[in-house]
Formats: C-alpha cells, structure tokens, sequence
C-alpha cells in the first residue's frame, strides 16, 4: 500500500473517532492531510470506495490486534492469555495504542464504528465479523478451562460484555477502573495446570 493511500486512511480513522462517519468528507480530510482531491481520487474511486476501504482497514487493524494478543499468550495458559487480552483493552494510555502499519485504535474510534454500523450496512457487517472473531476466540481461550463449548461461550461473554458496556458509560469509565473490573473477573479463572 502506498504512504500516501496509508495516510488517507489513517486520517480517516482519526476523523470517525472524533466526528463518527458524517465527518468523512473529501474536502475535510484533504485540508487535514495537507492533500488535494485529485489525490484522492487516484488512490479511491469515490467516497463510497474509501469508506469500503477505511472499513476494511479498520477491520484489519481489530483482528490484527486480537490475532496478536491471543497467539502471544498461547502457551501460556487460560489466565494469562485473558490478562494480556485485558491489557489490550485497558491499556493505560489508550490513544497511545499502536495498531498496524502505524495507525491508532481507540476506544472512541471503536465507539464510532458501532455507531456508523448502527446505520450503515457495510459497517454492520464489519462489526459483525469484528464481534464473532472476538467472542470466538474469547471462546477458544476459555475452552481449556471449562467443561463445555456452552460454558466456554458463556464465560466469553463476560469480559466482552463488560468491555461494551464501558464502552458506552457516560461519564466514560478510566483505563484504571476498567482494568480493577477485568482483573476482579480474573480472579474467577479456573486456573491452568502449570499456572
């Protein structure tokens, strides 16, 4: 992917965490970048052709991330690899978290994306596809630990519950009081043999 291509999509995630999806606009983002138009509309075939593209983008950047997490506290066991993944979640300084190829998730972003899929078909599909991945591998990760698939599930669900509903406290909830809630529901890991 060329730099340049890199920097309309990073710029756009920067824009749909602070103004959701209404604020990408051609003309807005080209000002940002310092970019014109025509630069644009060589690296996208029209707004709805970048939208297509910052939605994959983001995608990537969401199950890269998880993809990351999950196989680095593989061997490590049902509890560790939770406590890394809430580290992903609650990193202290959460607009500081790098994803791939430079650009930065946050919580704000992964709010406005929800948002835009509250609309949009295309998005809804791609929080789908986020949410399933999620949950699955939550699943995977708890698997080892529990007696069933059902149970498993079931314990998926928690963190990744909790997470949407901080996500969406107004007041927001700090890195540090999300990070005392996961590491409550820690304690109630089953631990691992070797743990």
């Amino acid at each position: 992917m060329s730099a340049t291509r890199q920097r309309w999509l990073d710029e756009g995630l920067a824009v749909l965490a602070e103004d959701g999806a209404a604020g990408l606009r051609i003309d807005r983002l080209a000002a940002r970048l310092g970019l014109t138009k025509g630069s644009f509309f060589h690296h996208f075939a029209g707004a709805a052709a970048y939208r297509s593209a910052l939605l994959e983008h983001y995608e990537g950047l969401a199950l890269g991330a998880l993809a990351e997490a999950v196989d680095a506290g593989r061997s490590e066991g049902t509890r560790a690899t939770l406590a890394r993944l809430t580290g992903l979640a609650t990193t202290e300084a959460a607009g500081d978290r790098p994803g791939a190829e430079g650009a930065i998730r946050t919580p704000e972003l992964d709010l406005a994306v929800r948002a835009w899929a509250s609309s949009d078909a295309e998005a809804r599909a791609v929080q789908a596809r986020i949410d399933a991945a999620v949950i699955d591998a939550l699943q995977a990760v708890w698997r080892p630990s529990v007696r069933t698939d059902a149970a498993a599930r079931t314990a998926a669900l928690v963190p990744y519950l909790v997470s949407l509903g901080a996500a969406v406290t107004v007041p927001p909830i700090s890195p540090q009081e999300l990070r005392s809630v996961y590491e409550l529901l820690l304690e109630a890991v089953p631990r691992s043999p070797g743990e």
